[in-house]
């Protein structure tokens, strides 16, 4: 639960972490503890902003509702699900605000695209107040408002929306507002729908919100009850898997890696970037995850749009495959920078799009195909053509496993011969090897083993340095890097073997502080962009799963419960955290959740 004063009080911007995220496996909405909604794109992840105040107080638009007096507000989540409550704590009494996204079956009430928010008086009497303030396609286009009898319409030229309420709404220029009072026992209900073509504006009352209310716990529920998982963290690994299956786009099984753009690694930096897209590594690393709490639905999902839209031999310059997809499938993801807006906090720029597309990151391939082995193992087995596909991917990278890349960090400051990528490389083939070996499949297997044994070779003399007696972030370098802390997690290297020890006793001693981790010194090795940044969450996790792996359970359950206390009220965690403990980055990040589920999965077992 989190406490935050009434209102946005001294600042016109709610801290990232003092978020809850709701949505319908099409898009989300961030609300914020003064229960204002500030970021909502409708219809999908990578859609225009509708609600954006979160990057622009002025001109990104908002949805506020809350108590019309001062209050203590308390956020938390109906049990087991993604319905969110915000809780007001006056002197005359307590209201609550009930958010959710109705998560419909049917084509066409998934067209509405709904968000419902209904308030409710639980004890005493309460005035509240509500704004609802759209600002269409990030802020930049105008829009109309026209009441069509009770039923407030927003148009756009590219999408209109329709408030229906149980209270009376006033216009104000392009906005409405409505003031109310409720007394104990009594609620209103707001609903903001996509209405256009074959959807007409259609009224929410009491006993519909109540009804879609049951409908969306009962999904939640359901879905979760699939989980395997019963170990000693299991709100909080429950938590993380209700926020993956949040992050995935149920029409096409894409997973993106955050619903949102721009969100500062560092305040008053240029470290923004928009990850509302599919990155190839993220959602394999997501599908492990989940196949691991016992949910092969959505991995089967993801292997349907692997299928669908990455398909090898595409001849593009960063490879058969690109590092990331829109959600959708498509690889045009040109980077736009939005001027209009000021950026969260005054951190600029708004970027839009993702220009690291056209990245040749080698250490996808590994992520991938380990995902495809995981798949094959536990869920279904690949298909034929499933086949092929892998055989084209890793007969390539046998070819081209020794290039210089961007690596799995997206530098922007050129090309370098990563050993993560290498790392990467030996693991798609090599789990390539086991599954042809175990089902009998066919592969090119003696060229397959001289390629994945000479990859092993090379990273254990060019990667290794004598100087730091650690494997280092690049060839012939001297500089650490915590994504290889993979090394062991992956099979590559025994936990316990002696450089390993020496590389993690250098990695903690460079990296590490108070179990949170650094990805690397920008300043040893330049990435191309200009300011710090927080330590990177998932690589914390990994540090936990390193330790455990090394026999150090002590140390790691203690870095793992120290972790635990950097997320939010709602156990959300963001990209990064920095040096004060903030939660700084895109929010909720797929990346750390995924690593939480993995760490207290094998921490689990490990202490029996």
């Amino acid at each position: 639960m989190s406490s935050y004063p009434y209102a946005h009080q001294g600042t016109r911007y709610l801290p990232i972490a003092e978020h809850g995220l709701i949505g319908d496996l099409r898009s989300v909405a961030l609300v914020g503890t003064d229960g204002t909604v500030d970021w909502y794109c409708c219809g999908a992840f990578d859609a225009p902003s509708v609600f954006g105040s979160i990057l622009d107080a002025e001109r990104g638009g908002r949805f506020e509702l809350a108590a019309a007096v001062p209050a203590r507000t308390k956020q938390f989540y109906f049990p087991d699900t993604n319905v969110l409550i915000t809780r007001f704590f006056t002197e005359d009494g307590v209201g609550e605000v009930q958010d959710f996204m109705p998560v419909t079956g049917g084509a066409a009430e998934a067209e509405r695209h709904r968000l419902i928010r209904r308030v409710v008086c639980v004890r005493g009497a309460l005035p509240f107040r509500t704004r609802v303030a759209p600002r269409f396609h990030y802020g930049a286009l105008p829009h109309t408002l026209r009441m069509a009898g009770d039923v407030a319409v927003f148009e756009s030229e590219e999408l209109s929306l329709a408030l229906t309420a149980t209270v009376p709404l006033e216009t104000d220029g392009p906005d409405v507002h409505a003031d109310f009072k409720l007394s104990e026992g009594e609620s209103a209900v707001f609903a903001l729908d996509r209405v256009g073509g074959q959807v007409r504006p259609r009224q929410c009352a009491h006993h519909e919100a109540e009804a879609e209310f049951a409908a969306t716990v009962a999904y939640w529920r359901r879905w979760l009850s699939a989980s395997g998982y019963r170990g000693r963290w299991r709100e909080m690994v429950h938590r993380s898997a209700l926020t993956l299956k949040l992050l995935t786009y149920a029409p096409t099984g894409a997973i993106v890696a955050a619903p949102t753009t721009s969100l500062p690694e560092q305040m008053g930096g240029e470290r923004n970037w928009d990850y509302r897209y599919v990155w190839v590594r993220d959602a394999a690393f997501c599908v492990y995850a989940l196949l691991r709490l016992g949910f092969t639905g959505e991995a089967e999902a993801f292997m349907e749009f692997v299928t669908r839209h990455i398909s090898p031999g595409d001849g593009n310059p960063s490879g058969p495959l690109q590092i990331m997809y829109g959600i959708d499938g498509r690889t045009d993801l040109t980077e736009t920078v939005l001027l209009h807006l000021e950026g969260h906090r005054g951190s600029g720029p708004v970027r839009i799009g993702n220009s690291a597309a056209d990245q040749l990151q080698l250490d996808i391939y590994g992520a991938l195909i380990d995902s495809i082995y995981l798949y094959d193992k536990w869920a279904r087995p690949v298909s034929s053509a499933q086949w092929d596909d892998v055989c084209a991917l890793v007969d390539w990278v046998c070819a081209h496993w020794d290039q210089p890349d961007e690596g799995i960090w997206e530098t922007r400051g050129g090309r370098k011969d990563f050993l993560y990528s290498r790392l990467m490389c030996w693991v798609a083939i090599e789990r390539a090897i086991r599954m042809a070996n175990r089902r009998g499949l066919p592969a090119d297997l003696s060229r397959w083993r001289e390629c994945r044994d000479t990859i092993y070779r090379r990273i254990h003399t060019r990667g290794w340095s004598r100087n730091r007696r650690a494997f280092v972030q690049y060839e012939d370098g001297d500089v650490l890097d915590a994504a290889l802390l993979m090394m062991p997690l992956s099979k590559f290297i025994a936990p316990t073997d002696p450089k390993w020890l020496s590389t993690l006793d250098a990695l903690t001693h460079d990296l590490v502080s108070d179990s949170l981790v650094y990805r690397y010194d920008p300043m040893a090795s330049p990435d191309g962009v200009r300011g710090d940044e927080g330590t990177f969450s998932i690589c914390s996790f990994w540090y936990v799963e390193a330790l455990v792996h090394a026999g150090r359970l002590d140390e790691a359950r203690l870095s793992f419960e120290k972790m635990l206390t950097y997320a939010n009220h709602l156990g959300l965690y963001a990209e990064e955290i920095s040096r004060t403990g903030q939660q700084q980055g895109n929010f909720p990040q797929a990346f750390t959740h995924l690593a939480l589920i993995s760490a207290a999965f094998n921490l689990d077992r490990a202490l029996g």
